[in-house]
């Protein structure tokens, strides 16, 4: 018998437990020429904020060691565009629609969030609250845990669709960050984000990144995004979508394992577009060979001596 590969995530409904990532796929046109969208569980397009904008200035991205760092500065086509010539397009495949948005502050991520309640074929959204709080001094929101609540709160008050938290691993104590949003109504929470870097040209002596600094991704910060997943599965009830290095089905089973319901592929989509596909088939073989009937059998799983 094959194994049951659906999962409910706050709410959403999900034919299998493979996600790409928001900021790695767009908004899903140019990657579903070479990845079937109606294959995977769902797609988290690029963020949104209330007005289009156009990102840092380049060089806004360099290849490091197993990963990239990158500084694209969440450029975007803001709501109404988004929604009234990106969204028709998504509406053709079988798969969940899960739009990351973010903002500057508190009040304006809860107009974004609420622009997006009610929309035809939104199943939900993943709030990046990585973002600086251009209020408050230009502290992330993710990093100062008055703010995450303030912000997760502003947002649920704004809409009845699921609600997904992007929680920063810039942080002391990611599991207390995830337990405030459990605590203020999210439904599931979305981690990580990308690692704050740097790198510096050693003929130039110049940075690499016109913005200095960037987020680093890929398989470079896994072995940290797992320690972060199995430290909030351990702290909150919610599922938790676990991503960061994700190139194949082990290392998705690894994030399963260590307690997250669902997992996102972000980076490797540059190297790889069909590799969601892959994973897909992978985490079936691996499931069947090891008679494991559904997801539940690997969720938290993980074997302490």
């Amino acid at each position: 018998m094959k194994p049951d590969l659906s999962i409910e995530i706050g709410g959403i409904k999900l034919q299998n437990p493979v996600m790409l990532a928001s900021g790695t796929a767009g908004y899903g046109e140019d990657i579903s020429k070479y990845c079937d969208l109606n294959r995977i569980g769902a797609i988290i397009v690029k963020g949104i904020a209330l007005k289009s904008s156009n990102g840092n200035p380049p060089p806004r991205i360099c290849e490091t060691p197993s990963g990239m760092l990158n500084a694209i500065g969440l450029p975007n086509v803001g709501v109404e565009t988004f929604i009234n010539e990106k969204i028709p397009f998504l509406r053709n495949f079988n798969t969940r629609i899960i739009v990351n948005i973010f903002g500057s502050t508190v009040d304006e991520y809860g107009d974004v969030a609420g622009a997006f309640d009610g929309v035809d074929g939104v199943h939900g959204l993943e709030a990046n609250i990585s973002c600086p709080n251009i209020k408050e001094g230009g502290i992330a929101f993710g990093t100062d845990i008055d703010a995450t609540r303030r912000v997760v709160r502003r947002i649920r008050k704004s809409i009845s669709l699921p609600l997904i938290i992007k929680l920063s691993p810039n942080v002391t104590d990611i599991a207390s960050f995830a337990k405030v949003c459990e605590d203020e109504g999210a439904d599931a929470i979305s981690l990580i984000n990308t690692l704050l870097g740097m790198v510096i040209d050693t003929n130039t002596w110049m940075p690499k990144l016109a913005n200095i600094t960037g987020g680093l991704s890929g398989p470079a910060i896994r072995p940290v995004a797992v320690r972060m997943v199995w430290q909030v599965y351990n702290a909150v009830s919610i599922p938790i979508i676990g991503m960061g290095g994700i190139t194949n089905s082990q290392d998705a089973v690894e994030f399963l394992l260590a307690g997250a319901s669902a997992i996102a592929v972000g980076t490797a989509n540059f190297l790889n577009p069909s590799v969601s596909t892959e994973i897909i088939d992978g985490l079936a073989r691996y499931m069947e060979e090891r008679n494991i009937s559904n997801l539940s059998g690997l969720t938290g799983k993980m074997q302490i001596p």
